[in-house]
């Protein structure tokens, strides 16, 4: 066998032209100071905003603070063996959580990592946590309603697929039971939803599970919880995660619902994560771009244009809830939130503890997208009901000094009060929107002006049953979302019809 030099030589040349050398670089820091979760961190120049960084120990830090000579980061994991020396990794990465619906039915931290016990999640699909909002462009009005099933907000403060509706109220005045009663009310309405829970009780967390998984509505959430023994990057990561969650369903043209349950220990982690970085503080200690940390999170919610590329027409709704103290709606971070969201439900105290639930003061509670997001159906018979309201209650406080009344003002005050007892509603049993127009129709319509108020609970129910058995009126209204002039009279006529069945039940004795 003869070898020829030109052939090597060729051989040569090929190979040599097709050598490639893989190297792996990687800008490398070292960690300056570390304490209370946060990292400051020497030598990684080129590190960006919110950029994953790899310590030692398995810990993952957060750049936060770009500064001249010194990177400062959040830690997530056990930080505490992190010491002064240890290097420190980019990874070119920005901070992103799973996304997809592998994730529904789950409970899992801001990271996406299950705390159900039920295994690992299948998902390969990522979103960052930061994203730029639509713009106006991409956006179209709300106009379409997402049902609470909860009487009182369905009529007056209503809300719209693509709205940010703030509940607000002192604590334990019903705030979480509003969200919980929203999330039931979505089956069958193909709305996913996600239930940001920061800094709540690990205990209360388990409960709301327990009842949404009791009623076949896990199937469609999702909880993301960072518990109250959580450090603070984890519950400052919290409502980005779950919107990050919400915003994959609203690009692949769904509908998704997101609540931040509150957003007010959500400002404290991050007034606390800012203090330790050194940022300068501002109003209550807190940071001067506390703004800006909602409305950059709030504004993401929205109604996409039909028109979206790649898909349009999807939508993420925010219930942001916040925890007022002493009723005090004028403190910084409330207010904050009043002016970015697109309308407020006020939970009252005072009327949380004379009975009234939910608790929803009329006065300054409103829904800034109006009767747009409501059905036809609803405008009719709730047109004049927030008007009513807020009139009864002017009323009821006048009538406390005057013992006199004339009549006009005595009729009102009894259609009030047996409207406020229709609105009234038990926790975990919200109303499909064609029982509540035949609701609230009876109300207005003077049906219930001869009926006890103490008996108006039992009246409603009863109708209800009794309109269930009347199928083509609640069918109708359904269907077409609206209540024309012959459905009415077919509606007056079961109306008065059940009227003649039912029966006022003496009250008995108390005993002395």
């Amino acid at each position: 066998m003869k070898l020829r030099p030109e052939e090597i030589t060729s051989i040569l040349k090929e190979r040599i032209e097709h050598f490639e050398v893989e190297t792996d670089l990687s800008e490398v820091g070292t960690v300056l100071q570390v304490g209370d979760g946060i990292a400051r961190i020497y030598g990684l120049e080129n590190a960006v905003a919110l950029e994953m960084l790899e310590l030692e120990h398995g810990v993952v830090g957060l750049a936060f603070n770009l500064e001249e000579d010194n990177v400062g980061a959040a830690l997530f994991g056990e930080w505490e063996h992190v010491k002064e020396g240890e290097p420190v990794k980019r990874t070119g990465r920005v901070a992103s959580v799973p996304v997809g619906d592998a994730l529904l039915g789950r409970v899992v931290d801001p990271l996406g990592r299950p705390l159900d016990g039920v295994g690992p999640i299948e998902t390969s699909e990522t979103r960052p946590l930061e994203f730029k909002a639509p713009g106006v462009v991409d956006r179209q009005p709300v106009k379409e309603p997402l049902q609470t099933g909860i009487k009182a907000i369905d009529s007056m403060t209503n809300v719209g697929r693509g709205q940010r509706e703030l509940i607000l109220g002192d604590r334990s005045t019903g705030k979480t039971a509003i969200v919980v009663d929203t999330i039931l009310n979505q089956h069958d309405q193909n709305v996913v939803c996600i239930y940001v829970a920061i800094g709540q009780k690990a205990s209360t967390v388990a409960q709301v599970y327990e009842r949404l998984r009791d009623a076949g509505a896990m199937e469609y959430t999702v909880i993301v919880t960072a518990p109250a023994n959580e450090a603070a990057p984890i519950k400052w990561m919290a409502p980005y995660a779950g919107c990050a969650m919400g915003e994959h369903v609203m690009f692949n043209g769904g509908h998704a619902l997101v609540m931040f349950d509150d957003l007010s220990k959500h400002a404290d982690a991050y007034r606390q994560m800012s203090l330790l970085l050194r940022r300068p503080p501002g109003r209550e200690a807190f940071p001067g771009d506390v703004f800006y940390l909602h409305s950059r999170l709030l504004e993401r919610a929205c109604k996409l244009s039909d028109d979206f590329e790649p898909v349009g027409g999807g939508s993420l709704t925010a219930l942001p809830i916040i925890e007022t103290q002493a009723g005090d709606v004028a403190a910084y971070i409330p207010t904050n939130v009043i002016s970015i969201t697109d309308g407020q439900i006020y939970l009252e105290a005072d009327l949380f503890f004379s009975g009234v639930r939910p608790a929803i003061d009329v006065g300054r509670s409103v829904s800034r997208v109006g009767s747009s997001a409501q059905t036809k159906a609803m405008k009719k018979v709730a047109g004049r009901l927030r008007l009513d309201l807020s009139q009864y209650r002017e009323l009821e406080a006048f009538a406390q000094f005057g013992s006199e009344l004339d009549t006009t003002t005595q009729n009102a005050l009894a259609r009030g009060e047996r409207m406020v007892a229709t609105l009234n509603q038990p926790q975990y049993d919200p109303w499909p929107m064609e029982e509540q127009v035949v609701a609230l129709y009876a109300g207005i319509n003077g049906y219930l002006d001869d009926v006890p108020v103490d008996q108006i609970s039992r009246f409603q129910d009863e109708l209800r049953e009794y309109m269930k058995t009347e199928k083509s009126i609640l069918g109708e209204i359904r269907d077409t979302g609206d209540l024309p002039d012959e459905l009415a009279e077919k509606l007056n006529a079961a109306i008065e019809k059940f009227k003649d069945t039912f029966s006022v039940k003496e009250e008995a004795p108390v005993a002395a």
